[in-house]
């Protein structure tokens, strides 16, 4: 397993890769049709603490952390962490629609929530975090993550949750589409239907995923470090101008695009 550069949707990575380091291990071929990966960050902010700051992505989240394993549904806004001292972290990324199977209900339900991972998967989760906290190396965490998930998947995974994962991956790269009627006509559904489809699978609305689709853009394009012709991106990304484009980018991220290049923030 080998460190990887943090991820779309991760702002300010350079300064970020200065306090923490990613490693993000695949799913064994059983569990692929769930999750996308595993990712496990380390951190030492003993100098100063740092608050990462990420745009998510349409996905659920368990978390083996302190004080407890927790449950991260899709967060709308932006979400904010502070680390301190040292410390690491070891999650599962399931794929859109891959946590449908251990929902009690539409994964909607989850949306904008973070809930103790015991109230899906019961005590025996606590368990498993602390063969996590005590691992030591990052492929035995792995592994004991593996091992309890296994028998609570299904064999196969649901035909409509792998339909649903494809047209989100289809809507984050096709920049083209912009409005739910394009989405919809992407995926050969009605509007009704593709956004019923995400509210049972994604726990987020296709006018939100392509929305964050945008903005993780914008925030990667900001983050290149190469000038940015703002009014010229705008137009690539389907805004009707840059104020719009501003707009919507100074709402969740809380800079607006200007600033936030110029910035290096995130050290608190």
């Amino acid at each position: 397993m080998t460190e990887q550069e943090f991820g779309r949707g991760v702002l300010h990575p350079a300064v970020q890769a200065g306090v923490a380091t990613l490693t993000r291990p695949d799913p064994s071929p059983r569990l692929a049709g769930f999750v996308e990966f595993y990712w496990h960050v380390s951190w030492d902010a003993r100098d100063r603490p740092y608050e990462t700051k990420v745009l998510s992505h349409p996905n659920v989240h368990l978390v083996f952390e302190d004080p407890e394993p927790t449950v991260y549904g899709v967060d709308r806004g932006l979400f904010v962490r502070r680390l301190e001292g040292v410390g690491q972290v070891l999650g599962v990324k399931f794929l859109p629609g891959g946590f449908r199977p251990l929902a009690d209900g539409p994964v909607v339900r989850l949306r904008d929530r973070r809930v103790p991972a015991a109230e899906y998967f019961g005590p025996e989760v606590e368990a498993v975090g602390r063969v996590v906290r005590t691992a030591t190396d990052l492929s035995q965490a792995v592994m004991a993550v593996e091992a309890f998930l296994d028998p609570l998947l299904p064999a196969r995974p649901d035909p409509a949750a792998v339909e649903v994962a494809g047209i989100v991956e289809r809507l984050v790269a096709d920049p083209g589409v912009v409005r739910v009627d394009q989405a919809a006509a992407v995926a050969g559904v009605s509007v009704r239907a593709l956004q019923r489809l995400f509210a049972e699978y994604v726990g987020a609305s296709p006018k939100w995923v392509l929305r964050r689709a945008r903005l993780q853009e914008a925030a990667a394009r900001a983050d290149s470090g190469d000038a940015v012709d703002w009014a010229s991106l705008a137009a690539d990304l389907g805004y009707a101008d840059q104020a719009h484009l501003t707009r919507d980018f100074t709402a969740v991220v809380g800079d607006p695009p200007g600033r936030y290049v110029r910035s290096r923030a995130g050290r608190g």
